[in-house]
């Protein structure tokens, strides 16, 4: 079509609240205190004015020396032996000195209340500690992974998973976690991309919104919550060549439209705490960033709460090369908005110094009331003991409930990327099953990283254990490794031999393979994305016995597996899906329940399709589907530009019908809603859920458009035969985006809407947003 002129059209606060969806985030409008501060107010509870708190804190740092303030934003770690928990005998000299506000890697009500003693009962002002940890995907009681968990694209589970870790967790004696990490990842080879949500803005926004207040609940007061953190601000997941650490160079509108929303959801969902993260915006590290901390985070977004440094990150200034040393370095971070720095002990060490040479404004220290207020909030002024009751902490973890429900979470993560004539469930004619791969009988991998006081050793159920559990009496299930998944596996054949022999006095084989779980997570960055070891090999080798293969894949990124699935019969990513996985997995195996995941992240052909992400943009010179080897287009030579599976794919054993999507009206203007239909019918034999999806595509703008977008979901359970119309609703604040003037908002034109089971799929219309 010819280009168009456009007006820009500015939006105003009201029509950004669109019923029944997140509408885009006016990511920088100036903060209005009888708008955005009251909604997130309402939203998070903490936010809410108290007078007599404010009498407290106001009276408290009156009496607080300059060491006492600089002591409240620095936050050093526990230590943990063969025995149990301990503290460095310096560590706990500088509580009783009011060297240190808060603490983390200490949990257990026991210890905490250890420690906490010292802080209320041998210090001058009898200021309590502030317990942290890295509370994840569960506590003790483990759910999948984070980017397992977003493939169940079900708010409620994925709030409920976080409202269970949290109880747990405080009733271990913990006040604070930093989770969630809402940092947008389209690069698989980065290691991180377990801990998120996926590609997707929208998907993440709602994710992050969902976990924020799954862990602080709607009152702070209450003993059962903790605060949240929305970590690593801002754009850690663009790390360059998918390497941890590495530098970030991105323009600002990719910022603003899409590494910064899913902050601002968590931002008026009312997260109490920031964390910075260790890569550099814009030539400068995030720690060091006044732009970020202060200009978004606090002025344009109006945060309350306070900003902690990711581990050591005000340190790593240093090497950088944007700070000539830890005095320096912390100084550019406070004046940036830091407001505590973790385990780098330089405010500890420097800050009274910068503050008497005036090179820190003692305004500055006076950050320490954002941490006394969380304190206060927290209920720990009226009892400092309060989340360390070993009798609550021995009746709360691994609650049979809590059990049930990571297995409930667990089976709707679970996603079904192949199923070749109806290969899953398993039949009941199947009498010998073949677990056969290293992640078939692996404790340890069922949790993943990042799995916080998680045993690893005793409580998780292995895929080969639910098995065992499950399959009906008569049946024989039978367990061979066979392979490794350790890099220096790679051209050993020494199981073999045993895995084949196994295979082939088997009715099927379900091959368990995966990554070691220490492969994705922090520092856990790969060049490669092919199962890591022998497996691959392996995996052809029962392809040669005949039998039908059941690949189980558990890992936290986007294998390469083409071969597989080509070869296989049918293949479930499983993640890593925690404590109760082995019996989620047998519960899809068998069909008593009915695969409903979606994928959160594309799945690449091979790692050179990296990055991949359903929402790129057409350049100038796009691929014809109809001429699939034109030269002179933007494709490769040797593999399609399609991915393996899309954004948003998933199957199931049933089948759902969508019928031709309708529109209420062909034009809409600013704040008219336009209302998008589609009947959902389930036509095949099961019952079973779906998630219905909405894309829209912007054809012509200021700048250019991606080629589809995420802008709504509707998860939905239908019984076989049974139809449903699912219907989204869309205004212009849902087609905003940073236009050519780095403004925020929507511009008139031509539009295309779809809706159906995936990115890659639906029914089309289109439509016209005028002036």
């Amino acid at each position: 079509m010819p280009p168009m002129t456009r007006n820009l059209t500015c939006l105003t606060l009201a029509t950004l609240m669109v019923a029944g969806t997140l509408a885009p985030t006016q990511l920088f409008a100036k903060p209005a205190a009888s708008a955005s501060e009251k909604a997130a107010a309402d939203s998070a509870g903490w936010m809410r004015p108290d007078p007599k708190m404010d009498r407290f804190i106001a009276d408290l740092m009156a009496k607080m020396t300059l060491d006492e303030k600089v002591g409240q934003l620095s936050l050093l770690t526990s230590d943990w032996d063969s025995t149990g928990p301990t503290i460095r005998q310096g560590y706990q000299d500088d509580i009783r000195k009011g060297r240190i506000g808060s603490i983390f890697n200490a949990f257990t009500a026991k210890y905490t209340r250890e420690l906490q003693r010292l802080a209320v009962e041998e210090t001058r002002l009898k200021i309590p500690l502030l317990f942290g940890y890295d509370v994840v995907h569960g506590h003790r009681t483990i759910f999948p992974i984070s980017l397992g968990e977003s493939a169940s694209w079900d708010m409620k589970a994925i709030e409920k998973a976080a409202r269970i870790s949290a109880t747990e967790a405080s009733a271990e004696g913990i006040h604070w976690t930093f989770a969630p990490m809402v940092d947008v990842a389209r690069d698989p080879r980065w290691g991180r991309m377990s801990e998120g949500a996926g590609e997707d803005v929208y998907l993440g926004s709602k994710i992050a919104v969902a976990r924020v207040r799954g862990f602080q609940g709607d009152d702070l007061k209450r003993v059962d919550t903790i605060l949240a953190t929305a970590k690593h601000f801002a754009a850690y997941g663009a790390a360059q060549a998918g390497r941890d650490y590495h530098t970030v160079d991105i323009s600002e509108r990719t910022l603003r439209d899409i590494y910064l929303p899913p902050f601002k959801a968590a931002a008026d969902a009312g997260a109490a705490t920031f964390m910075t993260s260790f890569n550099e915006y814009d030539g400068v590290p995030a720690s060091g960033s006044h732009y970020l901390l202060t200009d978004v985070l606090r002025e344009k977004w109006g945060f309350r709460g306070f900003v902690v440094t990711d581990y050591t990150s005000i340190n790593e200034m240093v090497p950088h090369g944007y700070s000539t040393d830890l005095k320096q370095a912390g100084e550019q971070a406070i004046n940036a908005g830091v407001d505590m720095d973790l385990q780098g002990a330089v405010f500890m060490d420097h800050l009274a110094r910068s503050v008497a040479e005036g090179k820190v404004d003692v305004k500055r220290v006076e950050a320490v009331k954002s941490i006394l207020e969380m304190k206060y909030r927290l209920g720990l002024f009226e009892d400092p003991y309060r989340y360390s009751d070993e009798a609550r902490e021995k009746a709360t973890v691994y609650r049979p409930d809590f059990l049930e429900a990571a297995r409930d979470v667990a089976r709707k993560s679970i996603v079904l990327l192949k199923n070749k004539a109806g290969a899953l469930p398993l039949a009941a004619s199947a009498k010998s099953i073949a677990v056969i791969g290293p992640l078939g009988n692996s404790k340890e991998d069922m949790i993943g990283s990042w799995s916080a006081a998680g045993d690893r050793k005793e409580r998780p159920v292995t895929l080969l254990e639910g098995l065992q559990a499950r399959a009906p009496r008569g049946t024989t299930v039978a367990y061979a490794r066979g392979a490794g998944y350790q890099f220096a596996d790679a051209g050993k054949s020494d199981g073999f031999a045993e895995a084949v022999a196994l295979a082939q006095k088997s009715d099927v084989i379900i091959a368990a393979m995966g990554e070691h779980w220490n492969m994705t997570g922090e520092a856990a960055s790969r060049t490669s994305l092919d199962l890591p070891g022998n497996q691959q090999a392996l995996l052809e080798e029962l392809k040669k016995t005949g039998k039908p293969i059941i690949l189980v894949l558990m890992s936290g990124r986007p294998n390469s597996i083409e071969w597989a699935d080509a070869n296989v019969d049918a293949i479930l990513e499983a993640w890593y899906p925690g404590t109760m996985g082995g019996h989620a997995i047998a519960d899809v195996l068998y069909g008593d329940y009915n695969p409903s995941g979606k994928l959160p992240v594309t799945f690449p052909r091979n790692v050179g399709q990296v990055p991949i992400y359903y929402d790129m943009k057409n350049t100038g010179r796009p691929i014809k589907p109809e001429d699939p080897n034109a030269k002179y287009v933007s494709r490769y030579l040797d593999t399609p530009n399609t991915p393996l599976y899309p954004f948003g794919y998933g199957l199931s054993y049933t089948s759902f019908t969508y019928s031709p999507v309708t529109l209420d009206k062909a034009k809409i203007r600013p704040g008219e809603p336009l209302t998008a239909s589609v009947t959902v019918t389930n036509s095949g034999a099961r019952d079973g859920e779906e998630v219905v999806q909405l894309y829209v595509r912007d054809l012509v703008g200021s700048v250019t458009r991606p080629v589809k977008e995420l802008k709504g979901f509707e998860k939905i359970s239908l019984k076989k035969g049974e139809k449903r119309i699912v219907r989204f609703t869309l205004t212009d604040a849902d087609l905003a985006f940073t236009r050519q003037d780095m403004s925020w908002g929507s511009e008139p034109g031509e539009f295309r809407l779809w809706v159906g089971p995936s990115s890659a799929e639906g029914s089309e219309a289109a439509f016209e947003l005028t002036e």
